[in-house]
C-alpha cells in the first residue's frame, strides 16, 4: 500500500479506498496461487500414491490367491487320503468279521458294554449335580 496516499491531506477518499481495495485483491490472488500450488502438489502426490498402491495391491492378491489355490489342493489331497484310509480300514474290518466271526461279535459286545457303562456314569453324574 502507498504510504504517501494516506499522509497526503489532500488525496480524496476514494483513492485511499481504491488503493486499499486493490491491495486487498492482490493479497487474495496471491493466497489463491499459493493455495492452488499446495492443492496441485498435493494431488500429485496423492497420484503418485495411488500409482504405487496399485501394483502392490495386485501383487497381494495374486499371492492371496495363490495361497488360496495351494490350500484347496492340499485339503482336497489330504481329504483323498483319508477316504483311502477309511476304505482300507473298512475292508480290513469286514475281512476280520469273515475270518473270525466269533472274536468279531465278543470284541462287539464288549465295546457294547463299555460303552454303556460310561453312558451309565455320565448320566448318573449330570443327575447328581
Amino acid at each position: 500500500m502507498n504510504t504517501s496516499v494516506i499522509n497526503n491531506p489532500t488525496t480524496p477518499a476514494s483513492t485511499f479506498v481504491d488503493q486499499a481495495a486493490d491491495s486487498a485483491s492482490g493479497a487474495i490472488r496471491s493466497t489463491q496461487t499459493v493455495a492452488n500450488s499446495a492443492f496441485d502438489r498435493l494431488n500429485d502426490q496423492v497420484e503418485t500414491a495411488r500409482d504405487r498402491a496399485v501394483p502392490l495391491v495386485d501383487r497381494l492378491t495374486s499371492q492371496a490367491e495363490g495361497v488360496a489355490r495351494r490350500s484347496v489342493e492340499a485339503m482336497r489331497d489330504t481329504s483323498g487320503q483319508l477316504r483311502d484310509r477309511a476304505t482300507r480300514a473298512s475292508e480290513s474290518t469286514v475281512g476280520y468279521i469273515k475270518g473270525e466271526p466269533v472274536k468279531a461279535m465278543l470284541i462287539a459286545a464288549a465295546v457294547g458294554a463299555a460303552l454303556m457303562a460310561l453312558v451309565g456314569l455320565v448320566s448318573r453324574s449330570r443327575s447328581v449335580d
